[in-house]
């Protein structure tokens, strides 16, 4: 891994093509990572290949058995409708209708905790919306998702594995399990402070996780009242954020920038942005299947870098990129990938080699220490390759031997 040094001035606008079809990330993403300075937070999009909802499906499962009614009427609708899309309400009661209006406008925190109350008269507990809940999450596959696993391997920072989810699921657990690399899980107020230190590490269910005793309930942020506490009231989660933020350069996947958990996260670290230097750069995985310029903007208004990929396909673009990084990490990828790829590269000379070859080639040896960029030196060496892909190398280590402190 490499440590305390800056690289190439350019470095700010170099992305890294890890494969075709792939999404390009900065190179300043993958430096990081390979200094065990990212932490990944998980949204319900990673879980919904694996069989279960994201927010509006959820909300949607919990009508359908707890008021079929109004579950008519949110059917009905189309996903994506604007604010002003006009629903029959006929037959609702004026509080069913406000619960109908709160949906149009994707306020599902809102919409449930209007349903809890108005069934229970109490939010938190043993609810009837927090039963249905866990029971459909509970029902789905209890099989992780090949995402689940990618990004397992890519949690590991050397030393600890560690990743964050507003999910309540335990499927990135599980994957950890199968991964031969066993994590513990918290969640809310039992989660460690962040810091570099291996104690740091795990699951980290900052919405609240269910408990595998299926006879029990933790606290899940799941409602409008629920975020106010722990993220105004008792700040558990915002001050987490804070402080994660300030260590680790936060990568968000499976998220829309319309979630409600999304709204929430945002805005935990948006307004710190501009008064703090010491905040670091924050991403998203975005994907549409379409250029989207304006949503991109919209991205980075929130001060976050959006990393795009074509969503086509279910989102297949972004698995495949997430698992060729880790394939591909500094921290714990497969060497004989790494070493099968620039035999590939290196066949043809540098001038006739593709930019993403070229700029790939020169990633794998900007973010290696001294041991291994001299194991990959004398692979290339030994593979023939161009004087001019040997003269790179060099070109590299006086980029690193400018930018080293003293």
């Amino acid at each position: 891994m490499i440590k305390g040094y800056a690289v190439g001035p350019d470095i700010e606008d170099r992305v890294i093509s890890l494969g075709s079809g792939l999404a390009a990330i900065p190179e300043r993403l993958l430096l990081a990572h390979a200094r065990g300075e990212v932490l990944f937070i998980c949204g319900a999009g990673i879980s919904r290949p694996a069989g279960l909802p994201d927010f509006r499906e959820l909300v949607l499962d919990v009508y359908a058995r707890l008021d079929t009614g109004v579950h008519v009427v949110l059917a009905g609708l189309p996903a994506g409708v604007c604010n002003h899309w006009q629903a029959d309400c006929a037959g609702l009661t004026e509080r069913q209708t406000a619960e109908v209006k709160r949906f149009i406008v994707g306020d599902y925190d809102v919409v449930l905790g209007m349903l809890e109350r108005r069934l229970d008269d109490q939010t938190r507990g043993d609810s009837q919306v927090r039963r249905e809940v866990a029971a459909r999450i509970r029902s789905g596959a209890n099989n992780p998702a090949p995402i689940h696993r990618a990004l397992m391997r890519l949690a590991d920072r050397g030393g600890a594995r560690t990743i964050v989810t507003t999910n309540f699921d335990l499927l990135l657990e599980v994957a950890s399990q199968r991964l031969r690399s066993p994590v513990q899980t918290y969640a809310l107020g039992s989660i460690p402070r962040p810091s570099r230190q291996t104690d740091f590490s795990g699951v980290l269910h900052i919405h609240g996780a269910l408990d595998r005793n299926l006879s029990r309930f933790s606290e899940l942020i799941l409602s409008d009242q629920d975020f106010g506490e722990f993220y105004l009231r008792r700040r558990v989660v915002p001050d987490f954020i804070y402080d994660a933020a300030r260590l680790f350069h936060l990568v968000l996947i499976g998220y829309s920038a319309n979630d409600p958990p999304m709204r929430y996260l945002l805005n935990a670290v948006a307004a710190d942005g501009s008064r703090f230097d010491d905040l670091k750069e924050r991403f998203t995985f975005f994907g549409t299947n379409a250029p989207d310029p304006v949503s991109l903007e919209d991205w980075k208004a929130r001060g976050i870098t959006p990393i795009h990929y074509d969503s086509n396909g279910n989102h297949n673009a972004l698995l495949a990129t997430l698992e060729r990084w880790s394939e591909l990490s500094a921290v714990n990828g497969k060497k004989t990938t790494i070493d099968s790829e620039l035999r590939r590269i290196v066949k043809a000379t540098r001038a006739a080699a593709p930019e993403s070859d070229r700029d790939l080639y020169d990633h794998l040896f900007r973010r290696s220490n001294a041991s291994e960029r001299t194991r990959l030196a004398s692979l290339v060496s030994d593979a023939k390759a161009d004087i001019s892909w040997l003269d790179a190398i060099v070109k590299i280590g006086a980029e690193k031997e400018r930018g080293r402190k003293s």
